[in-house]
C-alpha cells in the first residue's frame, strides 16, 4: 500500500534554507506526478509545488524562484528544497500523492 513519510522540517530563520524530505513506498516517484501542499496555522491546505511523471515542475507564485521541487528515483524520494524562507511559509508540510498524504512535517520560520 501507497505510504508517505515526510521529514526535515525545524525552526529555521528568515533567510535561511531547509531541505524537505517526503519518503514513498507502495509505487515509485519516478512513475508519478506529485505535489507538495501546505497548512498554516488556522488556514486551509495551500498547493505548493508539483512534478509531473515527466519532471516538468510549476510553482506557486508565493513560492516560485525560492522552492525547488525534485525527486530522487534512486532513494524513492520526493524533495523540496526551501531558500530564502519568509515567516509566511511557516506550516505544516505534506507530500501528497493523488490526495493521500504522510502526517506532515512542521516548519517554522522565526527570528
Amino acid at each position: 500500500q501507497v505510504q508517505l513519510v515526510e521529514s526535515g522540517g525545524g525552526l529555521v530563520q528568515p533567510g535561511g534554507s531547509l531541505r524537505l524530505s517526503c519518503a514513498a513506498s507502495g509505487f515509485r516517484v519516478s512513475s508519478a506526478g506529485m505535489t507538495w501542499v501546505r497548512q498554516a496555522p488556522g488556514k486551509g491546505l495551500e498547493w505548493v509545488s508539483h512534478i509531473t511523471r515527466s519532471a516538468m515542475t510549476t510553482y506557486a507564485d508565493s513560492v516560485k524562484g525560492r522552492f525547488i521541487i525534485s525527486r530522487d528515483n534512486t532513494k524513492n524520494m520526493l524533495n523540496l528544497q526551501m531558500n530564502n524562507v519568509k515567516p509566511e511559509d511557516t506550516a505544516v508540510y505534506y507530500c501528497d500523492l493523488l490526495g493521500q498524504r504522510g502526517q506532515g512535517t512542521q516548519v517554522t520560520v522565526s527570528s
